[in-house]
């Protein structure tokens, strides 16, 4: 597979209660380019109205922290996209830019109710962060969750349309740009227009080299893990955490893979947010210099499948009743 290493941009953005001060060196040309991230430590537990960025903003900024013993974040990462640069050393090893003791979260397969406002609560009141690789008919389904997950100051990757399979020999390479086209065409009109961060991770972790070579044109990071937690397999939220902690105790550091799509992962992540505060561990938001560049035709294809919004904003539960026979 080739993979263009893009440059990565960090700046620290400390925890709460800690001052701010500026990562590991970079090279002459990366420090030439660094620019400061907006200071902000943590996330409310409030929700955030959902509402577009200024221009040149790829995401709102996290709110600040009102929790002086939260997790919060560590680092914040600004990412150069340029050239589809892979990240997660379980299949791309160009980039080891976590340090000891530092984890980035990650959620695939939503939005989905329930389980993903219950994985905001438990980010919020950690006034902590991750990235969302989002579905895209599942962003058409729940935009007002979606909404949710971004205007919190979360990065909103994407995750194809359906979770096909792109390593299938039963879509030709035209299905599969079609799955990561439509899929960020979809997110970006659950956005309301607001195109998502240019980072994408495959279904299954299954990455055809075409369409890596594919992304690489598009400017689009890819996303693989450094460990998997396994909660679609978990029978309980305990075994999420426990297979989580096994895993760093092993490995020290890590992008984790988790799916806000699961009941037992949205169970276990109060007590994985817990468990990274007491052990050490910091959280390292990424984010993506600049959005990707949705192409015209999949917008038009989703504004022609989406449905129309009604007027009603009530909630289902006030609007459908189970009555009996």
């Amino acid at each position: 597979m080739r993979v263009a290493a893009g440059l990565i941009f960090a700046v620290s953005l400390c925890a709460p209660g800690l001052a701010w001060s500026q990562s590991q060196p970079l090279p002459p040309e990366g420090a030439a380019m660094l620019r400061a991230a907006p200071a902000s430590p943590g996330m409310a537990a409030a929700p955030l109205p959902a509402a577009a960025p200024p221009s040149g903003q790829v995401q709102p900024a996290r709110a600040p922290c009102n929790n002086p013993n939260a997790l919060g974040v560590g680092r914040t990462l600004e990412i150069d996209t340029t050239g589809g640069p892979g990240f997660g050393f379980e299949h791309f090893k160009e980039l080891d830019f976590l340090r000891d003791h530092e984890v980035v979260l990650t959620f695939d397969d939503g939005p989905w109710t329930e389980n993903t406002p219950a994985v905001l609560k438990a980010l919020a009141e950690e006034c902590t962060t991750g990235i969302f690789f989002t579905i895209g008919k599942h962003a058409t389904y729940y935009p007002e969750i979606i909404k949710q997950v971004y205007a919190a100051g979360h990065t909103v990757g994407t995750h194809t349309w359906s979770h096909a399979d792109l390593t299938s020999k039963k879509l030709t390479d035209d299905q599969r740009k079609e799955e990561i086209e439509k899929g960020i065409s979809a997110v970006k009109w659950a956005l309301g227009g607001v195109p998502p961060a240019a980072f994408f991770r495959f279904p299954d972790l299954r990455h055809p080299p075409e369409m890596v070579t594919y992304l690489g044109t598009r400017n689009v990071a890819i996303f693989s893990c450094d460990l998997d937690s396994f909660d679609f397999k978990a029978r309980n939220a305990k075994q999420v955490v426990d297979v989580i902690f096994r895993k760093l105790e092993k490995q020290g550091k890590g992008i984790i893979l988790m799916h806000d799509f699961h009941k037992h992962t949205a169970e276990a992540l109060p007590e994985v947010l817990h468990r990274l505060k007491a052990e050490g561990f910091k959280v390292v938001a990424m984010r993506a210099k600049a959005p990707v560049q949705s192409l015209p035709q999949y917008d038009d294809i989703m504004m022609k499948e989406a449905k129309l919004p009604t007027v009603s904003q009530r909630p289902v539960s006030s609007v459908v009743t189970e009555v009996s026979q």
